[in-house]
């Protein structure tokens, strides 16, 4: 008897599979992505009497027909990969809606253990299910679990384990009954798959014939690749029940499948699988809290004040253990220093490493505090709120209320990262509103701008807190007046209604917190350790190379003996000190990047951008990290006396060529400029490389005018 098994956990978004998953695997995790299409890949192992079992979390759907990411994902894992058995997660609180996704796993055929999760809710309601006759209808094991407090967790494993086993791999599709509108053409169907062996190695031939019925364009593409002329055969089939079904029953098969589906599922629900036992509650919970959070006028400014909070809270909290970080980095660099001999290594490791990938993990333990915050908002059902109330203001700039969780996923509430929200336009059905989503959701403050503004902000304003709320906001506003702006120009068209399910609040678990803090701050850290790591080296040589010619380098020689000849002694070391400083500045700026930086000086002055700045802002076209590393390696080669050097905010409030105004442009033309280079291939990709190469230099253009109005403005209003 097979002792590994892999269980693949499926359900609805907001169904607690997340947290089921996190329950039955802890730590044991490992994430990615699915191959060619970002969508989270998580994996996990467990233990259950003596079985070794793989967890796979699959991407929450509502249904398997591949009208999203999420459901293609979905589906070509069960179809491609064939787990043992497959454990649907459902809300038993709303029974009948989730039943629709199980259904579809039944009708596949692959071995379906159903997990009725929320059960304390679902008491609390005053209600019972009864889960021995909804098993006996089924034909499916059913558990009773609450995935937040564990309960049923050990039930569930056994009799995912019993059933896998007892299946040993074969599939058993459900035959539900279409009507006599469809079954006829479904049973010819059937016959002409069979008969062909058409897409016999993927999935059963009625399952096969009902994807073609619902035009699911996955499969009609595969088919027609597999065997054109069969192909040709099932599509004429179901174009003619389609035109019989709009002519006569003016309805379109999809639609008709689905009904019968609902109807199927309602007459397994009758006579008492869902008993009230006590009358219910005129409000829930849920409906209570929502009359004040979600109320017209009070929602949003709780939501506004909800924000603030996060950000206020992200500082206060993280400042301690960033300075503890900060210093770790200060100790590391002064042992490398004296450890390393002087020369290109000692600049390798001190300058180019540690000042440019110990910048950015500096900002590690705020960015934690952050992500454990978004993560509340997403487990306790918040989240979901403020798309629904951001609803009516996207659709007044043209958008749809889908788009809210694109660029919150891109940053709307900072931390996020705009790759994963491209992605997430693809559940926008109109392609317009899709393509001005994805051109505007780079303008959210994503974890890799995070670092700059609180660099930015800590050097030059009083109170953190309030320039990240403000910068944030300012990220929102400019991605709703540029979408404005598409919408009526280059991508007109109406919007399209809104359509939304709220889930019910829930407390989130602290281990799930925990996990999904740690997954995104790690994230955050590997792209410190390898990409930032590779950009910094680059940088650091670009800084480094070519170096001052021999007569230059001699004339400094020449001005220490100088100086040691006719100095006291407690004056020479302050001498020495300048000349070394004036060398190591005049080196920079000979370097190759010093000579790109000071060639662009001439326009970015018009936003108070130096040659050192300009250097920065051009790595952050790869990375947005990458300004912060970069602005550290410039200020530590440029830098020699360590006991200055207190932190990198410090030296850049120091500069003469930086002011309050320099600070504001900096930050207007981060959020706005060109995403990174991930991000524009992403949108390449879901849309064309004529939108990306357009997304890059409109987005470009339009951060510099802007920064060179802030700066101008800021600088008038504070007198120079």
């Amino acid at each position: 008897m097979d002792k590994h098994l892999t269980l693949a956990l499926a359900g609805n978004p907001n169904s607690g599979k997340t947290t089921m998953y996190n329950s039955l695997t802890g730590a044991r995790q490992r994430v990615g992505n699915y191959p060619g299409i970002t969508v989270e890949h998580r994996e996990g192992d467990a233990r259950h009497n003596g079985h070794e079992l793989t967890i796979v979390d699959l991407p929450g759907t509502y249904s398997l027909t591949a009208y999203t990411p999420e459901e293609l994902v979905a589906r070509d894992y069960i179809v491609e990969r064939r787990p043992q058995a497959v454990v649907n997660i459902l809300d038993a609180t709303s029974l009948e809606r989730n039943l629709y996704l199980s259904l579809q796993f039944m009708e596949l055929g692959v071995p379906v253990v159903l997990a009725l999760n929320m059960m304390d809710a679902v008491r609390k309601q005053g209600k019972e299910i009864d889960t021995a006759l909804l098993s006996q209808r089924l034909g499916l094991p059913v558990v009773e679990t609450v995935a937040r407090t564990g309960d049923g967790k050990d039930q569930l494993m056994e009799e995912a384990i019993r059933f896998a086993q007892e299946k040993q791999g074969e599939w058993a599709p459900l035959a539900i009954s279409y009507g006599p509108d469809l079954d006829p053409v479904i049973d010819e169907m059937v016959a002409e798959v069979e008969k062909k062996a058409f897409l016999a190695n993927r999935a059963p031939a009625r399952w096969v014939a009902i994807k073609y019925l619902e035009n699911d364009e996955q499969v009609i593409k595969m088919g027609e690749r597999k065997d054109p002329e069969t192909a040709a055969v099932l599509i004429k089939m179901a174009e003619s029940v389609a035109r019989h079904c709009r002519s006569t029953l003016k309805i379109s098969p999809e639609s008709l499948i689905a009904d019968y589906r609902y109807g199927y599922i309602a007459a397994l629900m009758k006579e008492g699988v869902v008993r009230a036992v006590r009358p219910q509650a005129r409000l829930q919970f849920s409906d209570q809290l929502d009359k004040v959070l979600t109320q017209q006028f009070m929602g949003p400014a709780i939501m506004v004040g909800i924000l603030y909070t996060i950000f206020f809270a992200t500082f206060t909290l993280g400042e301690i253990p960033m300075g503890w970080v900060e210093n770790f980095f200060a100790w590391f660099s002064d042992v490398a220093t004296a450890v390393l001999p002087e020369g290109l290594l000692q600049s390798l490791v001190v300058d180019g490493i540690i000042g440019g990938v110990g910048g950015v993990l500096g900002f590690v333990p705020l960015i934690m505090v952050m992500f454990m915050m978004i993560a509340f908002l997403e487990d306790s059902g918040y989240m979901a709120r403020m798309a629904y109330m951001m609803d009516r203001v996207m659709r007044a700039f043209g958008l749809h209320g889908s788009s809210v969780m694109p660029f919150i996923v891109s940053g709307g509430i900072a931390g996020g990262c705009a790759v994963p929200g491209v992605m997430a336009t693809r559940t926008l059905r109109s392609p317009k509103e899709k393509l001005a989503t994805v051109l505007t959701a780079p303008f959210m403050s994503c974890g890799a701008k995070v670092p700059v503004i609180i660099l930015i902000s800590a050097a030059f304003f009083e109170n953190s807190a309030s320039v990240m709320f403000w910068t944030v906001l300012g990220g929102w506003a400019a991605a709703l007046v540029v979408a404005k702006l598409l919408r009526s120009t280059v991508i007109k068209g109406e919007s399209t209604p809104f359509v939304m399910e709220l889930p019910p609040y829930r407390m989130p678990t602290l281990r799930g917190l925990l996990i999904h803090t740690w997954e995104r701050a790690w994230s955050y850290i590997k792209k410190a350790g390898t990409v930032i790591l590779g950009i910094s080296i680059l940088i650091w040589a670009m800084m480094t190379f070519p170096g001052l010619p021999e007569n230059e380098t001699a004339q400094y020689a020449s001005q220490r003996t100088v100086a040691e000849s006719t100095l006291s002694a407690d004056a020479l070391e302050a001498r020495l000190s300048e000349i070394d400083n004036l060398e190591s500045q005049h080196a920079l700026k000979h370097s190759v990047a010093g000579r790109i930086g000071t060639g662009m000086e001439s326009l970015t002055q018009l936003a108070g951008f130096d040659w050192r700045t300009n250097i920065a802002l051009l790595g952050g076209f790869a990375a947005k990290e990458v300004i912060v590393s970069t602005l550290g390696t410039a200020y530590s080669l440029g830098e020699v006396d360590a006991e200055e050097a207190e932190g990198l905010s410090t030296r850049l409030a120091a500069d003469p060529s930086w002011s309050v105004a320099t600070a504001v442009a900096l930050l207007v033309f981060v959020m706005l400029y060109a995403p990174c280079f991930v991000t524009v291939v992403v949108i390449a990709r879901e849309t064309s490389w004529k939108w990306a190469t357009f997304s890059v230099v409109f987005n470009t253009g339009f951060a510099f005018v802007l920064s060179v109005m802030a700066y101008q403005v800021t600088r008038a209003i504070m007198g120079g």
